[in-house]
């Protein structure tokens, strides 16, 4: 494993297919240790040797993962769906344990989180793979790939802290591929950035097991959580997994009381049809909250999908509609900037309470949770 200069370090963090900095991150970070210690790794580096949590043992050496709903039975030397957790010699590795393909400061609008800490920063990280096989995914190139395949950087929790606290980030989100199968990753960060004062929020599939996210979620202080479509068949065709699973976990998050939202991307002719939408909606009300805010966004041809077209808009508002019909009070528009559903507006007088364009803040009428206008405590977590 050769040591990268801090020249060579810049070269291919940029132009691998994982590797997003920012500019105003590069031109900070000579005053922190990490590109000291920082390394690419190809097919024959280096990759993480840490045992996973959530796994039993079987005979002959093979395990059963019981971290997400696949279950995967893994036989020596093999690796489950995700693959970047591998059977060795009957003991579960995760492979891709501080090593980080992405990183970036993002705002907290793009994950998106309108109704937390809105206008603030978040220092975002992904790792490879995924243990669902979405297509339309957009970040595919390491979503579907293996850490052999992908740049990765060493960064450890404590220098992932040290970044985000750099950054002025207030939180730290764990994002861009699945961040279930970077599960021990993410905890150990997410603990000790707690004790530094530094929020986590993971943005999420939501198909993973009730023990390990109601572990996880003691540690964290938001989740998104991406519902890819109320019907079966969609998950199986164009996701590789099943629907209940991900309705069980927003239940669970509702029963624990922890800040979540919900986006919903629209994909042309798959999963926007209304009733179907309307169904959804019943649901959100019946089983979880009308305050959850849920995101109807725009979806752009990409992956195995390049074929179909941008989501009409007039398809986002009518979902939208349908939505507010139903009782949900906190319904946006995605992916379509300057639109007037990307604004917050108080479920009470209707003023406008959050104004954005795109992710940037242009409008704040709240004070301390409520509205500057009638009083109206509104649900979220606010600075």
């Amino acid at each position: 494993m050769k040591k990268l200069k801090r020249r060579d370090f810049f070269k291919c963090s940029l132009s691998g297919v994982g590797g997003i900095l920012s500019s105003n991150l590069i031109s900070r970070i000579p005053v922190l240790s990490v590109p000291e210690t920082a390394y690419a790794l190809s097919s024959t580096g280096r990759l993480s040797h840490v045992e996973a949590k959530y796994y039993k043992k079987l005979e002959h050496k093979e395990i059963e993962c019981q971290l997400c709903p696949r279950k995967c039975k893994v036989g020596d030397r093999e690796r489950g769906y995700c693959g970047v957790r591998e059977n060795q010699k009957g003991i579960y590795y995760t492979l891709v344990y501080g090593l980080a393909c992405s990183f970036h400061t993002d705002p907290i609008e793009k994950k998106p989180f309108f109704h937390f800490y809105p206008g603030s920063s978040a220092f975002s990280i992904a790792t490879a793979g995924c243990n669902l096989n979405c297509k339309f995914c957009q970040n595919w190139e390491i979503s579907q790939a293996r850490p052999e395949q992908t740049y990765n950087i060493e960064l450890p929790p404590q220098s992932v802290v040290e970044y985000a606290l750099k950054e002025n980030a207030k939180s730290i989100s764990y994002t861009y591929t699945e961040p279930v199968i970077f599960y021990e990753y993410m905890l150990d960060c997410a603990k000790l950035g707690r004790e530094k004062g530094i929020k986590s929020v993971m943005v999420s599939g939501g198909y993973v097991e009730p023990e390990p996210l109601v572990e996880l979620c003691k540690n964290l202080d938001a989740v998104k959580i991406d519902l890819k479509a109320f019907t079966d068949e969609f998950y199986k065709d164009i996701c590789r997994g099943r629907l209940q699973p991900v309705l069980e976990c927003l239940k669970e998050l509702n029963r624990m009381g922890i800040w979540y939202e919900i986006v919903y991307l629209m994909v042309p002719t798959l999963n926007d049809d209304m009733s179907s939408i309307r169904k959804m909606c019943q649901w959100i009300l019946a089983n979880l909250s009308p305050d959850v805010p849920i995101h109807f966004t725009r979806f752009t041809p990409m992956y195995l999908l390049k074929n179909l077209p941008l989501t009409p808009v007039s398809s986002l508002e009518k979902a939208r509609e349908i939505a507010l019909e139903t009782g949900l009070k906190f319904v946006y528009v995605g992916n379509v900037p300057g639109h007037k559903a990307e604004n917050t507006f108080c479920p009470k007088c209707q003023q406008m309470l959050i104004g954005r364009y795109g992710f940037t803040i242009t409008r704040m009428n709240l004070q301390k949770g409520k509205c500057k206008f009638c009083g109206e405590k509104i649900p979220g977590v606010w600075a």
